[in-house]
């Protein structure tokens, strides 16, 4: 369905076939190619039932956790491995092989013009994004702009791709699409139809609705994954501290699968996050949070975006941390720019 936009007479944007625009150069090598270097294609089945679907991916597991596929023998994964590196390169390469490869990267389009020239453009795919902050501080927001954004073609500052929203707070608003869709000249019933939405209610299910994309973005132009929020399921369903480095794997193991997701099919990730109170923030800063999650979390994303609550409808984003952007620019934006204008 998606792939680019047309204007019509009424200055809307609507949706054309992909078929209608040219194909694009592969991002990943599909599962199946491995037939082709002597393996069974049963086994390429029990590799699909794991959720793995493209030879990208199975790269990106360990021969421990392959052997864990039942059905799938020692011999069977080193076989298996061997095959998937005759099609892939996941070896050196050099920085100007890097630097060609980073040209795949797109980025998307907040909506607001000021939060786009802090992030250098927008939110780019290939990469984790995540932004914290107390309630009603804009993260969720800014999700539901992105929803549409995405959809919009790569020369109108889009993804030119589809959207899946994992929401664990019960918080994703398809009426709230409408007039973010209108806004963009889009027609909010084509833009529905490309957002794919799932409600996590334990940890156990967020991680396995993560497992089921492999499929679905391995078939379909998907461009963005927004988890809002990643850790609310892991708060709940862990408690104390004897639970603690339990919680803390559990969650490492779901921001792994993430960055192999975005990784592997070059979408974005956009996570919102929690904060929690911070005693030892120091007595000369007012109402000290910090994001929760840890080290673990902290180290798993690319960029933090830290969300606070300005005067009146005005939001201040600041770039807490990232590898290419400038940490101490922040920036004061309104809330309904993002999301009505």
């Amino acid at each position: 369905m998606i792939a680019t936009l047309k204007s019509e007479e009424q200055s809307q944007l609507q949706l054309v076939e992909r078929e209608d625009i040219d194909d694009e150069e592969d991002l990943f090598e599909a599962i199946d190619k491995l037939i082709n270097q002597g393996i069974n294609a049963g086994d390429v089945k029990k590799l699909q039932d794991a959720g793995i679907y493209t030879c990208n991916g199975l790269m990106m597991h360990t021969k421990k956790s392959l052997t864990g596929i039942k059905g799938l023998s020692e011999a069977k994964v080193e076989k298996i491995c061997e095959a998937a590196e005759k099609i892939v390169n996941f070896g050196y390469i050099t920085g100007s092989d890097a630097l060609l490869k980073r040209k795949s990267v797109i980025k998307i389009t907040t909506g607001s013009q000021a939060l786009d020239e802090l992030l250098g453009g927008g939110i780019e795919t290939g990469a984790i994004t995540e932004a914290f902050g107390e309630f009603r501080s804009g993260k969720t927001q800014l999700a539901h702009t992105l929803c549409v954004s995405t959809q919009l073609p790569t020369n109108m500052r889009g993804g030119n791709g589809k959207v899946a929203f994992i929401d664990t707070e019960g918080t994703f608003r398809p009426d709230r699409i409408v007039p973010i869709a209108e806004r963009f000249g889009m027609d909010a019933g084509a833009v529905l139809d490309n957002i794919i939405y799932a409600r996590a209610y334990t940890y156990e299910h967020q991680y396995n609705l993560l497992l089921g994309l492999a499929a679905k973005m391995s078939e379909e132009p998907f461009k963005l994954l927004i988890v809002d929020s990643v850790i609310a399921l892991f708060r709940v369903d862990f408690t104390g501290r004897g639970e603690l480095a339990d919680r803390q794997q559990k969650l490492g193991q779901m921001l792994s699968r993430l960055t192999k997701i975005a990784e592997e099919f070059n979408v974005a990730v956009y996570m919102t996050n929690q904060v929690i109170a911070d005693p030892g923030g120091g007595v000369f800063i007012s109402d000290p949070k910090k994001p929760a999650g840890g080290h673990v979390l902290a180290h798993a994303v690319t960029i933090r975006l830290m969300f606070r609550k300005g005067k009146g409808e005005q939001r201040v984003c600041k770039v807490f941390d990232a590898p290419n952007l400038p940490e101490a620019e922040a920036i004061s934006l309104n809330l309904l720019v993002i999301v009505l204008i």
